[in-house]
C-alpha cells in the first residue's frame, strides 16, 4: 500500500497550482504556476507527510499575495467557483497545504482566516489550522464555532467538534481546553444528535479526549445525552466516547450504558492450549450463569509479558447481550497471537482475564513460545 506521504506529490502540487490559476480573481493572472510547482517540488522527496504539507505551504507563501486578506480572497474565490460535484471530486491531499498556509499566514487577520477556513474545510479539513486561533482567542473563536454548528454543510459542522478537540492526534494540544473542557461542551451539545455519522463520530472522539483528563465530566455529559435522547445513535456516541473508560471498567461509564455490577455464577474460563506458538491462535471458552435479567458486556484482557518479565494488560471486546434470569451462556473466541507493528511479543507465561461489566470474573494462564526472550518473571496481576 502506498504511504500517505506520497499523496503530497508533484502531481498534487500541479493540481493545486492549476486550481489557483483558474480562480476568477485578478491576482490569479499574476501566478506563475510552473514556478510554483518547481519551488514546491524542490526538496520534497525525502520529507515525511506533515513535513511535505509544510514544505508546500512555504512555497505557496512565496507566490500568493503577501497581504493575507488578498490571498484569502483569492483562495475563497477559487473555492466558490467549484460546483458541488467538482468539490466532491477534489482530493484533500491537493488542498491540505492551503489549510496550513491559512494557519500560518492569517493569524493577524483572524476574521479573514476563519471565513477562509469555513470554505476550505469542505475540501480539506481545517481541524489543525484552526487550533492556533483557538489558542489566541478561545472565546472569540468558540463564538464563531457555535454559529457554525448550525451550518448546513456537514464538513463545517464536523470542524466545530474536531477543531476544538483538546488532544487531536497530530495536532497541537489545546492546553486551556484540556485543563477545562467546559467552554466547548455547548458545541458538543449542539452536535451529538447530528444526522451525519461523520459529525457524530467527531463528537464521540472529542468526548474520548475529555475522558482522558476528566473522566467524571465525560460520564456526566454522555449520561445527560442518553437521558435526553435514548436513541441507538446517541448510545453509540456515548459508547464510542467512553470506550477507554469502559475498557478500564469505570463504573460510571458502564452505568451510563446500562451495565451494572453483574450478578453471575458458575463462571469458568478455559483455554484451548497451555502453550501457544507466536503466529498461532489461542482458543477461549467462557461459561457463566446469569443470576438476574441484566445487560452484560463481556470482554477479556490478555496480560502480555514485557521485556522486563512483568505483565501488561490489553483489553479486547468479546460480546454484549441481554441475559435472562437463569440463562446459561457458553462463549467461544479465537485470539490471534500474530506479530503486529504495534506490539512486541516476548515468550513466557501470559494471563487471560474474563471481564464481565468491567469486573474480573476468571483467570487462566498460558505460555507463549517462539517470541523474543523476556527477563525472568512470573505472571501476576
Amino acid at each position: 500500500m502506498e504511504a500517505f506521504k506520497h499523496r503530497i506529490s508533484r502531481a498534487s502540487i500541479e493540481a493545486l497550482a492549476q486550481h489557483l490559476a483558474a480562480a476568477p480573481d485578478p491576482a490569479a493572472r499574476a501566478l506563475d504556476a510552473r514556478r510554483l510547482c518547481r519551488d514546491a517540488a524542490r526538496g520534497l522527496e525525502p520529507l515525511e507527510l506533515k513535513a511535505r504539507v509544510d514544505h508546500v505551504a512555504t512555497a505557496l507563501a512565496g507566490h500568493l499575495p503577501a497581504a493575507f486578506p488578498a490571498a484569502a480572497r483569492w483562495i475563497r474565490t477559487s473555492i466558490t467557483r467549484l460546483s458541488p460535484a467538482e468539490r466532491d471530486a477534489c482530493s484533500m491531499w491537493v488542498f491540505w497545504p492551503l489549510c496550513t498556509f491559512v494557519e500560518r499566514q492569517g493569524l493577524a487577520h483572524p476574521g479573514e482566516a476563519l471565513k477562509t477556513m469555513k470554505l476550505l474545510t469542505r475540501l480539506a479539513s481545517c481541524e489543525f489550522a484552526i487550533r492556533p486561533y483557538l489558542e489566541r482567542d478561545q472565546e472569540g473563536v468558540l463564538t464563531t464555532l457555535r454559529a457554525w454548528a448550525r451550518d448546513p454543510d456537514p464538513h463545517v459542522r464536523r470542524l466545530v467538534s474536531e477543531g476544538a478537540r483538546p488532544r487531536l492526534p497530530w495536532g497541537t494540544r489545546l492546553r486551556a481546553l484540556q485543563q477545562d473542557p467546559r467552554p466547548a461542551i455547548p458545541l458538543l451539545d449542539a452536535l451529538y444528535r447530528d444526522p451525519e455519522l461523520y459529525v457524530r463520530r467527531s463528537v464521540a472522539n472529542h468526548v474520548g479526549d475529555i475522558a482522558k483528563d476528566h473522566p467524571a465530566l465525560a460520564v456526566e455529559i454522555t449520561r445527560r445525552w442518553c437521558a435526553e435522547d435514548p436513541s441507538p445513535e446517541t448510545r453509540w456516541v456515548a459508547r464510542h466516547g467512553l470506550r477507554a473508560l469502559l475498557k478500564r471498567g469505570h463504573a460510571g461509564a458502564l452505568a451510563t450504558l446500562g451495565y451494572h455490577p453483574a450478578r453471575c455464577g458458575d463462571v469458568a474460563l478455559e483455554l484451548g492450549a497451555r502453550r501457544v506458538r507466536l503466529g498461532g491462535a489461542l482458543e477461549l471458552r467462557a461459561r457463566l450463569v446469569s443470576r438476574s435479567a441484566q445487560e452484560l458486556m463481556i470482554d477479556y484482557a490478555v496480560h502480555h509479558v514485557k521485556a522486563n518479565g512483568e505483565l501488561s494488560a490489553k483489553v479486547f471486546k468479546w460480546t454484549k447481550l441481554r441475559a435472562a434470569k437463569g440463562q446459561r451462556l457458553a462463549l467461544t473466541r479465537s485470539h490471534a497471537l500474530r506479530p503486529i507493528s504495534t506490539r512486541r511479543y516476548y515468550s513466557g507465561l501470559h494471563r487471560v482475564e474474563l471481564l464481565v461489566n468491567g469486573r474480573s470474573m476468571a483467570l487462566a494462564d498460558f505460555t507463549l513460545v517462539g517470541a523474543n526472550a523476556a527477563a525472568p518473571g512470573r505472571a501476576r496481576g
